[in-house]
């Protein structure tokens, strides 16, 4: 059992979503119209895909959903069984059972909603040249209730937790439910962090973000994403340094805590902004030739972070660990870590 000022500290919501990986070709990519480094839902067009991947290529099937990664890697670092909790909708078949075994196995407490009428979601992970994109089939993911988390069991994860992690992809899915985790954090003096995830929720999701980002205490993106939301929000800058402190200005809806803006880079240095102030943090080099894949690269980044924010460390330290998580990560297929952790 976790130590009790450790037992549930941090909590997370999200989609959980079956990664269905595979290193494919360029041709490939071209004919399902999907880009490197990007990350979209699946539309029609997308859904032939998957069979073809497992067809033609050497897949993967790995458990993965953005915030639920960030929560297994947190446990992972933190190595004290049930700090986490997590919530999502699953369906009720093998890929769900597989994932709860999954999640469990890694310590996190997780209460699904199982849906009774559609499959447990997949992400179709293409890899070429170790650079990945996503393209995500909700499915039983995108059915989750407010409902759920209010009943007395669930809610309870959230009254315990003392900081709260929520991907940008959850905006989608279930607003109501990021709602009342959100109010609860400012109500109680709580930590609440989000993701901007993905270009297409800071374009097409961008009414639901902007409503929630008075609660973020901490944001988190790449530059890709940031450069997204700089353009959305009519900034004129493409300056990853000007725009995280420009997100980090933004409006608070409490002032218990300022706001910090958290931007990797790929290989380059880490941006945080903080007090009107960017510091940079190097990443840990790593040779080409180590690279498999960058898929769960971020959601790894944001797992370390909060495994020491969660022990209020320093945000150096907090980045460090950051840095490491993804170090490991990357040099693996998905978002996969050995047994133990050796950061210290």
């Amino acid at each position: 059992m976790a130590p009790s000022n450790y037992d549930g500290i941090l909590l997370g919501m999200g989609n959980p979503l079956l990664d269905i990986s595979a290193v494919v070709d360029e041709e490939f990519l071209t004919k399902y119209d999907v880009k490197l480094n990007n990350a979209i839902l699946a539309e029609e067009k997308h859904l032939p895909m998957y069979d073809e991947m497992s067809s033609k290529f050497n897949v993967e099937y790995i458990a993965g959903g953005a915030t639920q990664n960030s929560i297994k890697v947190a446990q992972w670092m933190l190595q004290i069984p049930g700090a986490t909790s997590y919530m999502g909708s699953i369906g009720k078949d093998k890929y769900g059972e597989a994932m709860k075994k999954d999640a469990t196995g890694a310590g996190v407490n997780v209460h699904y909603y199982e849906d009774e009428t559609a499959p447990t979601g997949t992400c179709g992970v293409c890899v070429v040249g170790g650079e990945r994109s996503l393209i995500a089939n909700l499915s039983a993911a995108n059915c989750y209730k407010v409902e759920h988390l209010k009943k007395p069991e669930n809610w309870a994860l959230v009254e315990k937790a003392k900081f709260y992690y929520i991907a940008g992809f959850f905006l989608t899915v279930s607003p109501e439910s990021i709602q009342l985790v959100s109010e609860h954090a400012a109500a109680n003096n709580k930590v609440f962090t989000m993701n901007l995830s993905a270009p297409f929720i800071c374009e097409f999701f961008k009414d639901a973000q902007e409503k929630f980002l008075p609660y973020m205490d901490f944001v988190f993106g790449n530059e890709t994403e940031a450069r997204t939301f700089s353009k959305v929000h009519g900034w004129e800058t493409e300056d990853v340094e000007q725009i995280a402190i420009k997100i980090s200005q933004l409006p608070k809806a409490t002032g218990t805590y300022k706001r910090t803006t958290v931007i990797t880079q790929g290989a380059d240095p880490v941006v945080v902004a903080e007090d009107g102030k960017v510091t940079k943090y190097p990443v840990i080099p790593l040779p080409k030739e180590k690279l498999v894949d960058t898929n769960g690269a971020g959601d790894a980044f944001v797992g370390g972070f909060m495994s020491q924010l969660v022990k209020e460390k320093s945000i150096e330290e907090c980045v460090k660990a950051g840095c490491y998580a993804s170090n490991v990560v990357i040099q693996r297929s998905g978002c996969t870590y050995p047994e133990k952790p050796d950061f210290n």
